[in-house]
């Protein structure tokens, strides 16, 4: 019962993060890009394109886990809508319009995800031939009412906490700074969506920089720990794909997390200290992408040799120091802990 109720879980999450990178990378990458060229009509509709993507992110997220649950189009195109009602991402205008604007909150689609999943495996096979009908109406009534009815109430704890991490860090840089390096480190190289996680508290400004820059360092730190067991490929992969490929080596051998605890809570008082920001949208990211390095450009630092010191040079500089002293001189890590399935 517990690996069934992992697994679902899992499925969630996962849903959420490919909901999350489908609807914001775009956004993410392009929309920085296009400030550059100002009020040019090519780029505003890019950047209105990309904008507008963002708010189908429930819908996306929906549409990945009727896959994953292996639910009919039907009754993911159910849970498609009831996803987008408990996001939160439309409202009712003062003159009985709709404004849609951003994603929505990312913890009340997973809330919504959850019962409509639940809803549809109790309705999935007593509806008979009326299933196209009542499927719609009652998992868009049902859960993405309750989505509609949950939201004001999570939405309002997750703004709580996005605003008191985003105060605190103002207030103890060189604290939550390091902090924030840690987590997004490990959330990063975890099953849970750190990206997800920066969207639903809106991490930003030196929080979301410094969140990044964990996680830029620890994908280099596993990319230099194991280049001598991986193919190039898969070095490469850490950092221009995600560390999240070494979560199955992370999780058989757990000391691994020594050396990335390490050199990201420097990464994140370096993020601190140079004062490098980011925005929710951007944080989590790390390097891949681009992301993270265009965030920060986009956030304050415009300087373009700055910019690769804070996102190459430092992290390369601490990956290699960790690989010196973790497995040159201490042996804690061998780079075997480190081999993925395609160098095998």
């Amino acid at each position: 019962m517990e690996k069934r109720e992992t697994n679902f879980v899992l499925k969630i999450l996962n849903s959420l993060s490919i909901g999350v990178i489908i609807a914001l990378v775009p956004g993410a990458v392009l929309g920085s890009l296009m400030k550059a060229f100002g009020n040019n009509p090519l780029a505003m509709a890019v950047g209105q394109m990309t904008s507008l993507s963002q708010c189908l992110l429930a819908v996306i997220a929906a549409m990945a886990a009727g896959r994953a649950f292996k639910f009919t189009m039907i009754d993911s195109g159910s849970m498609a809508l009831a996803a987008f009602m408990g996001s939160g991402s439309a409202a009712v205008d003062s003159k009985g319009g709709f404004l849609v604007n951003g994603p929505g909150d990312i913890i009340n689609i997973g809330i919504t995800l959850v019962i409509s999943v639940l809803l549809i495996k109790i309705i999935q096979n007593r509806l008979g031939t009326l299933k196209v009908v009542l499927s719609p109406i009652l998992v868009l009534g049902i859960a993405g009412g309750l989505g509609r009815l949950l939201f004001p109430y999570v939405h309002s704890i997750t703004t709580a906490i996005g605003s008191a991490i985003n105060d605190l860090t103002d207030l103890q840089p060189l604290i939550m700074g390091p902090l924030m390096g840690i987590i997004f480190a490990v959330l990063i190289l975890s099953p849970i969506s750190s990206v997800g996680i920066a969207l639903a508290i809106g991490l930003s400004g030196i929080g979301s920089g410094s969140a990044n820059l964990g996680i830029t360092t620890a994908s280099f730190t596993l990319a230099v720990m194991g280049a001598s067991v991986n193919s190039l490929g898969g070095t490469l992969s850490h950092f221009i794909g995600t560390p999240k490929i070494q979560m199955a080596n992370m999780l058989k051998t757990p000391k691994l997390f020594v050396p990335i605890g390490i050199v990201s809570a420097l990464a994140g008082l370096e993020g601190a200290i140079l004062d490098v920001g980011g925005t929710p949208a951007s944080a989590g990211f790390g390097i891949s992408g681009l992301i993270g390095p265009l965030a920060a450009f986009s956030t304050g630092t415009n300087n373009i040799l700055l910019l690769l010191l804070e996102f190459i040079v430092i992290p390369l500089a601490l990956a290699y120091l960790a690989y010196l002293l973790f497995v040159k001189k201490l042996h804690f890590i061998q780079p075997l802990d480190l081999k993925l399935p395609e160098a095998e």
